[in-house]
């Protein structure tokens, strides 16, 4: 097993930067998550790494060794694609052994490797099976058999989930899982897909426009996200943002005029932001506490619309009348709260949870430290909905 380390490694495409400035270190045995949306780099990252992009600048090392200029098929790595890339002409044990084939080992040590990756991935009685007559989920399997049969230094996994239900996505999300700390091969996975990144990772590296904008543990990137695009990114809901002043007693309002978005931050939290006259405030869904019937200090606003999610529901709520230009929230709150559409209900939150970030840079405030895991916990005991 290996390390990976990117220094500063970029790719152009003429005038094109497709990714800039990378460097990134992924731990010996580490699973390493490439997240963002579609277009932002990640999966051009993950391919310099194979071999399949040669990088316009800067340098990859797997352990002390510089493979930058190496040929892809002498990096020992093993990737697995999207669309499985299986041959639908060789029966899945003669797929799983190929690697093994191309490398010249005997028959004898392919058949013997074949079962054992076999009965790792649990599935020896598919062996003798056509391509053509497997499911999604068993497909991935053989995809990921041939993959791991080389025995390679670093797994790489580009949106491996993708064309899978959800169901199967999760029995496969775990598999994954379990199969990496089982081999401890050092592994990047690229998608899009935060929870599936939130639950496979043991660091989350971000990215938007080809650059990286966090490296973290999935609390870290959650509870502490560096700048507004992080934390827009990672949550589902999203979190909601909104431009506030803030005045001398702890009180902010929205920047534009929008009747009822105004709330007396406690003092300690208000002290967060005390050189800071405008700000983006940002809340989670989550951190909010819906009230039927008015409260002291709290947002004032209608139900725009209501999402039933099982034991939670998700609401939309419009702040400000209808000739101001209104600002929308998500609220994720309890099934039990009775709110309908064009009903008057009232937010609380706790503002111990929000987040500040720069009005013009986007980056997140520093606040100190701040317990946001441990208190996010206490949120989510208390109830988050009152009548």
């Amino acid at each position: 097993m290996v390390n990976v380390e990117y220094d500063a490694v970029e790719k152009r495409y003429g005038d094109t930067i497709a990714v800039k400035d990378i460097d990134l270190t992924v731990e010996d045995g580490e699973f390493a998550i490439l997240l963002g949306p579609s277009g932002c780099g990640k999966t051009t990252t993950l391919r310099c790494l194979a071999g399949l992009t040669e990088p316009t600048g800067g340098t990859i090392t797997l352990g002390d060794y510089d493979i930058t200029d190496v040929h892809p098929k002498n990096r020992n790595v093993a990737m697995v694609f999207q669309n499985f890339a299986l041959y639908p002409h060789m029966s899945v044990r003669e797929n799983i052994a190929y690697p093994l084939k191309v490398e010249g080992a005997s028959p004898d040590e392919r058949e013997e490797r074949v079962e054992e990756v076999a009965e790792m991935l649990e599935i020896p009685e598919l062996l003798d099976r056509d391509i053509d007559n497997l499911s999604g989920g068993q497909q991935q399997r053989v995809a990921l058999g041939r993959a791991i049969i080389r025995r390679p230094s670093v797994f790489l996994m580009d949106e491996p989930l993708a064309n899978l239900d959800a169901k199967l996505k999760l029995s496969m999300r775990s598999r994954i899982k379990v199969l990496q700390r089982e081999l401890g091969i050092t592994t990047l996975y690229v998608t899009h897909d935060q929870e599936e990144a939130m639950s496979l990772g043991d660091k989350l590296i971000v990215m938007d426009r080809g650059e990286i904008q966090q490296i973290g543990t999935p609390d870290e990137v959650y509870h502490e996200p560096e700048n507004r695009f992080v934390a827009g990114f990672i949550g589902s809901p999203s979190m909601n943002f909104v431009d506030v002043a803030i005045d001398d007693a702890g009180t902010v309002r929205a920047t534009k005029p929008v009747d009822g978005f105004e709330y007396r931050l406690e003092p300690t939290v208000a002290d967060r932001y005390q050189n800071d006259d405008e700000f983006v405030l940002g809340i989670r869904p989550q951190y909010f506490t819906a009230h039927t019937d008015p409260r002291d200090n709290a947002i004032r606003g209608q139900v725009k619309v209501t999402e039933p999610q099982g034991d939670d529901q998700i609401i939309d709520v419009l702040v400000g009348d209808e000739d101001d230009d209104r600002i929308e929230l998500t609220v994720k709150a309890p099934s039990t709260l009775a709110a309908d559409r064009g009903d008057d209900i009232w937010l609380t939150m706790d503002d111990t949870l929000v987040h500040g970030f720069d009005s013009r840079t986007g980056t997140r405030i520093d606040d100190g430290e701040v317990a946001r895991t441990k208190a996010s916990e206490t949120h989510a005991e208390s109830p988050s909905t009152s009548d």
